[in-house]
């Protein structure tokens, strides 16, 4: 299981966030997610995807139930393409897209980004470093990450930002 200790600018909250896969074949995984928000002692977030990998591509097609902290239950489908640049894939361009969809498939949200991603193993001994920066495409706002090891800092050109440390 993965665990990570979540704080967002916005939230003025600590969240615990667990995620856990579940093998169905070589290629395909149920991902099962929550988030317990610790301010109010209740579970903020869960979700569970069916998500299928496409290594030859590059590529993963995910689709799944989500349920937020407003007691709302939604769909969701999401696809990831990796474009590697150089040939062990350190450096590449990612396009990504999402669609939620509420119970009845009346309201539903897009989202969509391009970004570039440069993975620097043994930045220092021991230290691996990934830089991302990108461009939210529906909502026209550029983005970055900054990973290193177990940490990440994500921010983007609207002020809002998160922190994430993996246990």
């Amino acid at each position: 299981m993965e665990t990570s200790l979540r704080y967002a600018g916005d939230s003025k909250s600590l969240r615990f966030h667990a995620k856990e896969k579940f093998p169905i074949d070589t290629k395909t995984f149920l991902q099962v997610h929550g988030e317990l928000d610790t301010n109010v002692g209740a579970p903020s977030y869960c979700s569970a995807i069916i998500r299928h990998f496409y290594p030859e591509l590059s590529a993963s097609l995910g689709v799944g139930l989500q349920y937020d902290k407003h007691e709302r239950l939604r769909y969701t489908v999401r696809g990831k393409k990796a474009f590697p640049i150089t040939s062990n894939g350190l450096l590449s361009v990612v396009i990504k897209g999402r669609c939620d969809a509420d119970k009845e498939f009346r309201e539903r949200k897009g989202r969509g980004a391009a970004e570039l991603s440069w993975s620097v193993l043994n930045f220092q001994k021991n230290q691996d470093v990934r830089f991302k920066i990108g461009y939210e495409m529906l909502e026209k706002v550029p983005y970055l990450q900054i990973r290193e090891n177990n940490w990440t800092l994500n921010a983007n050109i609207d002020g809002k930002w998160n922190v994430r440390f993996d246990l």
